[in-house]
């Protein structure tokens, strides 16, 4: 059963923000806010907004991105509509949005990954151009992870059979304040079969005693910020010293790392993803298969 979800708290930001723009009550893609809102006219006016056009572009027309039923696909078009939504609009006025998107029929991965994943990068992409603060990006991202534990308990996690049951901890480095990436990623684990949990703003010690008592197949790292290749080196290293699994593969991912990929081979993991779903891919090959052959070896 997975595990380390989002605490369900009250936002102690939320009745003093007013975000870069104020709410709209008529703005947005269809449900509580239609037509043009006033962070979406910030986002078409951002520095940062034909990098991030290009981007959502090229996902969704990932195979994996989406799916094949086109009354079911995410459009480019919706995904660049919702993303700045989150920096101006409260959760009831996403949930409406999001309930739009789950009756038409949108799975609910692809609404983590589409809707909720973009969205969360293209905050990134605003903080990293200096266009939202600090502020800004961590009332944006609560209100995301808000929204993912109310569709997370709507559509709760049904496990599937598998003659293997894979195991994994998710968690932002140690010192990163923003968990979104890993709670997102371990959802998605989770819905695909597999045993996994979530830390949330974990230290290194706790982290690692962690691995040291409970043995997990696969540990993913998400990197949001920038960290010294050294010091993301030397916590690949103490997990690989530590792990109860004598075989543990380390994958990373993050803004940080899809910036510099080749920090992936510089700290000495064993791969990264773009995306979760790319996460899912990797890991079903890397642990997964590699442990059937060695149990059809043995």
């Amino acid at each position: 059963m997975a595990s380390g979800k989002v605490p369900d708290h009250s936002d102690p930001l939320k009745n003093a923000y007013q975000g870069p723009e104020n709410s709209d009550e008529n703005s947005g893609l269809g449900g509580a806010v239609s037509g043009g809102s006033k962070a979406q006219v910030w986002f078409a006016q951002s520095a940062a907004a034909g990098r991030i056009r290009d981007r959502i572009d090229h996902s969704v027309n990932d195979p994996q991105s989406a799916s094949d039923d086109d009354g079911k696909k995410v459009l480019a078009s919706e995904i660049m509509q919702f993303a700045p939504m989150p920096l101006a609009h409260d959760v009831d006025d996403l949930m409406v949005e999001i309930d739009a998107f789950l009756k038409r029929g949108v799975p609910v991965e692809s609404v983590y990954i589409d809707l909720l994943g973009e969205s969360a990068r293209t905050l990134g992409e605003y903080w990293s151009a200096d266009e939202c603060d600090f502020v800004d990006v961590t009332m944006g991202l609560w209100r995301l992870q808000e929204v993912m534990r109310e569709v997370s308990s709507r559509f709760p996690v049904e496990h599937r059979e598998r003659p293997y049951r894979p195991s994994a901890l998710f968690s932002s480095v140690p010192g990163d304040q923003h968990s979104f990436g890993a709670l997102m990623v371990e959802e998605i684990f989770a819905r695909a079969g597999w045993d996994s949990e979530a830390l949330i703003e974990p230290q290194r010690g706790e982290m690692l005693q962690l691995l040291a008592e409970r043995s997990f197949d696969l540990v993913g790292l998400t990197v949001s910020n920038d960290c010294p290749s050294g010091q993301l080196a030397n916590l690949v290293s103490a997990i690989r010293s530590v792990s109860r699994c004598g075989t543990v593969k380390i994958i990373v991912g993050g803004r940080a790392i899809n910036t510099n990929p080749d920090l992936v081979d510089l700290v000495g993991a064993d791969g990264t993803a773009a995306d979760a779903c790319s996460a899912l891919v990797l890991a079903e090959r890397i642990v997964v298969e590699s442990n059937r052959v060695d149990l059809s070896q043995s």
